[in-house]
């Protein structure tokens, strides 16, 4: 059963880095987002706020709003805002009133990017697979074309979450249904998935460790006169597939080690990890933000100002400082200064917030990066409008010397490293996902990960072919004869 499992997770796993369709990334929705074309009479963010509560229509988007984006949604005017637990939602930018997106704006939104096809509405559901943080955007829309693609909009932001051919959907259920096991989802036992996946992990490095330590002790390479076996041979079987099974095992057992290790890491079992982003109460207090009352005077730009290709107007408060942006379709940021907003955060503003996140603790210092380094980049699917350059990081002087990262336009908590995350991130990503030094070009990293996949590939099914074999011979021949006798 271990070695059919591992045969399984190498090749969901090869599915997964080399075939499946990547998430969305916010490059692809800037692509196909609307011109925002502001028109007068629109409701700044502030006013939206105000009208919402004076309507008594809100409830659970309720918190610290942290980020604010108007944008036109299905035509229509729409401020997306999400509060400090990541929890999105939408109000109207004409009176304030919270939206939940019906089918037929779902469609209007899901035809810009059905390139021409006809749409036919598939009904709601709340958690498609392979769709990120699908809890703070759900329930959604499905659309289907004629073609195969299927369009998935969430109907409380009214953001595309996934466009997939039907191929492609395949791929990502053969991925992320199997080697995740979102299967359990399905059956009611999502709460258990995390452990699952964390008990397997263990056993399939047991079970691989074993296999390295056995492959070893038997491999005579003859080196220094040592002997050999016999015929001159430098492993113990002359059989096919066990030779095989010993060479793939000695060759690339170590990487299916390591994959299997780094797996059950990324489960973060007994919590020994921290957390990679701050806390609801740290992104509060890093934004020193509340209600509504305190964004009452937030006004929008002089909307004159804006070029054609402006998809949305983001705004963004830390403490009694703020900045509101107009962003174009490839993603460039311009800072609109209009009286109440400045033209950037200075550092020394970011610094007072993370101050105020930190409490006692004292900062140690802080620089603006103009590139990558080893715990902030971008992976393989990922450019620079999804993970900004420069960013400032701020390093604080507590035992566990947490570096901060902050996009020093709108003053995002990009992320979040101490000691324990560090050591996350080398003993599961780095040896997950190769995505460090120069496994970061492209052409190498695909190179390398389809050697070892292959070799964990033969392994597996050598492995599970012995496995089917030993089995056979372990049944009596008269219960194989009765078994026969009854499938015939």
């Amino acid at each position: 059963m271990l070695a059919l499992f591992m045969l399984v997770w190498f090749s969901t796993g090869l599915v997964i880095a080399f075939l499946a369709a990547p998430p969305i990334t916010r490059a692809q929705q800037l692509a196909h987002a609307e011109s925002l074309a502001p028109e007068t009479g629109w409701l700044s963010l502030g006013d939206a706020l105000e009208a919402r509560a004076r309507s008594g229509r809100h409830g659970e988007e309720d918190g610290v709003v942290a980020e604010g984006r108007l944008v036109r949604v299905a035509g229509a005017p729409v401020w997306l805002i999400e509060n400090q637990f990541g929890r999105r939602s939408a109000i109207s930018a004409l009176d304030g009133v919270p939206i939940v997106f019906s089918p037929e704006q779902a469609r209007r939104i899901a035809d810009l990017w059905a390139e021409g096809a006809d749409l036919v509405y598939s009904g709601s559901e709340e958690a498609p697979v392979g769709v990120r943080n699908a809890e703070t955007l759900r329930p959604f829309h499905r659309f289907s074309a004629r073609d195969g693609r299927e369009i998935v909009v969430s109907a409380r932001t009214g953001e595309v979450v996934q466009s997939a051919t039907r191929s492609e959907r395949a791929l990502i259920y053969a991925g992320n249904w199997l080697h995740l096991f979102r299967w359990l989802d399905l059956v009611g036992a999502g709460d258990y998935r995390r452990a699952a996946l964390s008990w397997a992990g263990f056993f399939a490095a047991a079970a691989a460790l074993t296999g390295v330590i056995l492959g070893f002790a038997k491999w005579r390479p003859g080196f220094f006169g040592r002997p050999t076996y016999s015929r001159g041979r430098t492993q113990p079987y002359r059989e096919f597939f066990f030779a095989y099974h010993f060479w793939a095992g000695l060759i690339g057992g170590v990487f299916a080690l390591l994959w299997a290790a780094s797996g059950f890491f990324s489960t973060n079992p007994g919590q020994i990890f921290s957390q990679p982003t701050p806390s609801p109460e740290e992104v509060a207090r890093y934004r020193s933000v509340g209600g509504v009352g305190a964004m009452a005077s937030a006004t929008s730009a002089n909307v004159a100002t804006l070029a054609p290709e402006t998809v949305a107007l983001s705004w963004s408060r830390i403490g009694d400082d703020a900045v509101l942006l107009a962003v174009s379709r490839d993603g460039e940021r311009r800072a609109l200064e209009t009286g109440r907003t400045k033209a950037a955060f200075g550092e020394d503003a970011l610094a007072a917030a993370v101050a105020r996140l930190a409490g006692a603790t004292p900062i140690a210092g802080r620089e603006l990066l103009i590139d990558y380094d080893s715990y902030y980049y971008p992976n393989h699917h990922q450019s620079r409008i999804d993970k900004p350059l420069p960013v400032l990081r701020v390093d604080l002087a507590d035992a566990g010397g947490t570096s901060l990262y902050i996009d020093p336009v709108d003053g995002r908590l990009l992320a979040k490293f101490d000691a324990s995350r560090r050591v996350y991130r080398w003993l599961y990503s780095a040896v997950h996902h190769w995505d460090f030094g120069p496994f970061q070009n492209q052409w190498l990293w695909n190179g390398w990960m389809a050697l070892w996949v292959f070799f964990g590939l033969a392994l597996s099914t050598t492995a599970v072919v012995l496995a089917w074999r030993r089995l056979r011979r372990s049944i009596p021949q008269r219960e194989r004869r009765a078994l026969a006798a009854q499938k015939a």
